[in-house]
């Protein structure tokens, strides 16, 4: 159905600038909602950012202005601009997507990439 891979996570200092990416493939021809989400150590998964294939994208009070989440909805890809990180910005990053188009079916269901670590630490 959907298989997920992010990329572009690392060391960053903080203050500085990281751009994940994320590619989606599979039997799909349309995602309804493509999403970021990040899990800290000890902590649980929460939503970072959430973007339907147009209109106003949703943001966690903790990235408002900082991040910036965009789609490609042609070559299905999905974006997070990370800006001035901060130190408790270090997690797993995951990308997300929520409902799926295939041929003959809907499937309202949620797929998951492995996730890719980011490290703000100086």
């Amino acid at each position: 159905q959907v298989q997920l891979v992010e990329s572009g996570g690392g060391l960053v200092q903080p203050g500085g600038s990281l751009r994940l990416s994320c590619t989606a493939s599979g039997s799909f021809f349309r995602i309804n909602v493509m999403a970021w989400y990040r899990q800290a150590p000890g902590k649980e998964r929460e939503l970072v950012a959430a973007a339907g294939r147009s209109g106003t994208p949703n943001y966690a009070d903790s990235v408002k202005g900082r991040f910036t989440i965009s789609r490609d909805n042609v070559n299905h890809l999905v974006y997070l601009q990370m800006n001035s990180l901060k130190p408790e910005d270090t997690a797993v990053y995951y990308c997300n997507a929520a409902g799926i188009w295939e041929i003959s079916a809907y499937y309202g269901l949620d797929y998951w990439g492995k996730g890719t670590l980011v490290t703000v630490s100086s």
